[in-house]
């Protein structure tokens, strides 16, 4: 049990790390979907911490792993399909600054960071609420991880970005 409260106390760490940088880029970002995307990632940092506190308190008072924190949903749709439509919305306000995509690679670091995490608390764990809580939680990072990967590479590039999404086929027709 001491070793899922360690783990714990590590993750809402992280996860209060990457939403302070979220929040950060969000207000600094200048390009529009990218401030919207790392607000959104900031509200998502904040659920996995409220999940995170909820499972850590109930471990540290005694109580085993249970399913109460699977009631702490995401207050949107899946993000991959939100970044679809906000890259619609915003094609023609599209800028490359270099903050804003060095924003897009420290987030995308995090990321892939928070993936190794929950796949080794994963691998450890012994409860079957713990796994699921780790599945999820790598699930939602790995979105994560490629939503940034798909706003770095629509900024850098939008045409080729949409070519590369839509894969274009020639009719032999």
């Amino acid at each position: 049990m001491s070793n899922s409260v360690e783990l714990l106390k590590t993750a809402m760490e992280m996860e209060k790390k990457g939403k302070a940088f979220y929040d950060k880029a969000a207000n600094t970002c200048g390009n529009t979907l990218g401030r919207e995307i790392f607000a959104m990632l900031a509200k998502d940092e904040a659920v996995h911490v409220d999940r995170i506190k909820m499972i850590y308190d109930s471990l540290v008072t005694g109580s085993k792993w249970n399913d109460d924190w699977t009631k702490i949903k995401e207050a949107h749709a899946p993000i991959n399909t939100i970044f679809k439509d906000l890259a619609s919305k915003h094609h023609t306000a599209t800028k490359a600054d270099t903050s804003d995509l060095e924003a897009l690679d420290v987030g995308i670091d995090l990321e892939t960071k928070a993936v190794a995490f929950y796949e080794k608390q994963f691998g450890s764990a012994t409860d079957p609420m713990e796994k699921k809580f780790a599945e999820k939680m790598i699930a939602e990072e790995r979105s994560h991880r490629a939503v940034l990967v798909d706003t770095k590479a629509y900024i850098e590039n939008p045409a080729a970005y949409f070519v590369e999404m839509e894969r274009p086929g020639f009719d032999r027709g």
